[in-house]
């Protein structure tokens, strides 16, 4: 089996080294918003070939590129009408069943590259030489860089590990270009007697994510004071783009960057946590597609404003990255995880399987039983039934040696059998006390 990871390498440049670089990606940043105009102007058109066809002369006689950064170029523009296309037929599909009015205009106008990040194919583009040098092409041909980064990404590079393409990656507030190289490595088959160990994780917004395992070893990771920095990025957001100055927009670009890295490094802390708390498991995640249609108060004027910071705490924190890596991080460790269905994992009873709203009084910090008086944390709660809802999805990994990374539910008799499975699952009660 394979993984792929990104290994993060700093360059250290000369002044003419460091001016070539930076002159390549603004260059080839041009070149993607003249593809793109093209693009827009015929038919807002997607397949990389004909987009290749009709600017590949241009890129290399309007904007000098060599030629593999020119067939880059096209390939990048069509990925990006691609998504955007996708988005639109999503959007379509959703107005059409009558779940949202909002129109999605990402192709109402020409889509414009703003990043000047530029990519490499390895082999064409750059090598790697001795002594930890990279070779990397620029519009005045090749120069060559030493670099430097994490020990273990060095070691896979020089030990012959499986190169991809890279980006290079510009820092601008410390003027600093990195290479961001993709590394392929080979990860050992799962299996289920390999992951014996079941593991649920819960995400919220008291805690970030809270994880047990069948053994009910339980670990929490709060949210408290990572909240509350990122609301004090809202609230400071929002007094800045009322302000509307040229200053003011180049602080929102500050903030929107350590609003970033402070999601990017807790997200990073909890996932090694959890995957070094429970080796060689099989982790279960709650599927979150549409959680934000799922989970929103009120809508536009409607909300009250708890409603509407409740609904930007559930759709600003970047949970599908966390869960992103814990995946990869379990699997370079020996683990795995699986997607389960979220349905009321917060309201249905891990001991008896009672499932109602009243069992959250006031969607607080307790979970209160009705039918078996069962009082216990929320989010231990959720933890407990997405591990068991995990134990479901290996029995049937077992039975047909498939493990599926998400439900399938899309037919509606086949949501209501599974669902039904989960009220039969029950956590035992000598690891359930009342609290």
């Amino acid at each position: 089996m394979k993984q792929i990871i990104t290994a993060k390498l700093k360059l250290h440049t000369t002044p003419a080294q460091f001016r070539a670089l930076r002159q390549t990606q603004l260059t080839y940043r041009d070149a993607l918003n003249y593809v793109s105009g093209y693009a827009f102007a015929h038919g807002k058109m997607s397949h990389a070939v004909d987009l290749q066809d009709g600017t590949y002369a241009a890129i290399r006689t309007r904007f000098g590129l060599p030629a593999q950064m020119a067939c880059s170029v096209p390939r990048q523009v069509g990925a990006t009408y691609k998504t955007l296309w996708t988005k639109v037929k999503t959007n379509v599909a959703a107005r059409a069943a009558g779940k949202t009015k909002k129109h999605y205009r990402g192709l109402d106008t020409v889509p414009r590259f703003i990043s000047p990040t530029l990519t490499y194919q390895f082999g064409k583009d750059y090598s790697f030489k001795t002594d930890r040098r990279v070779s990397l092409l620029t519009l005045d041909g090749r120069v060559i860089l030493p670099y430097s980064g994490y020990a273990r990404h060095v070691s896979l590079i020089q030990q012959g590990a499986r190169i991809g393409a890279a980006k290079l990656w510009y820092d601008k507030p410390r003027q600093q270009f990195y290479l961001l190289v993709s590394l392929e490595i080979a990860v050992a088959d799962p299996s289920p007697e390999a992951h014996q160990r079941l593991v649920g994780v819960d995400v919220g917004q008291r805690y970030l994510a809270a994880a047990t395992d069948t053994q009910n070893r339980t670990r929490f990771f709060p949210g408290k004071e990572a909240r509350a920095q990122a609301d004090h990025y809202a609230r400071l957001r929002k007094r800045l783009q009322q302000k509307g100055t040229r200053s003011a927009t180049r602080r929102l670009i500050v903030i929107a960057g350590r609003e970033r890295r402070l999601k990017q490094d807790r997200n990073h802390v909890i996932s090694r946590q959890i995957v070094d708390a429970y080796p060689h498991s099989l982790i279960g995640l709650e599927d979150l597609t549409h959680i934000r249609e799922r989970t929103n108060r009120g809508h536009r004027q409607k909300a009250t404003e708890k409603q509407r910071r409740a609904n930007r705490h559930t759709s600003q924190w970047a949970f599908a990255e966390l869960q992103g890596y814990v995946a990869y991080k379990a699997l370079l460790a020996g683990s795995m995880t699986v997607k389960v269905d979220a349905y009321k994992t917060s309201q249905a009873c891990p001991r008896c399987g009672y499932t109602a709203a009243d069992n959250r009084p006031s969607k607080g910090l307790l979970f209160s039983c009705q039918a078996c008086r069962l009082v216990i944390h929320a989010d231990l709660v959720g933890a407990r039934n997405v591990a068991l809802r995990t134990l479901l999805a290996r029995q049937d990994w077992v039975r047909t040696g498939v493990l599926s990374e998400r439900p399938d539910v899309s037919d509606a008799e086949a949501k209501a059998v599974r669902r039904r499975r989960y009220t039969e699952l029950r956590w035992s009660p000598d690891t359930s006390p009342r609290a």
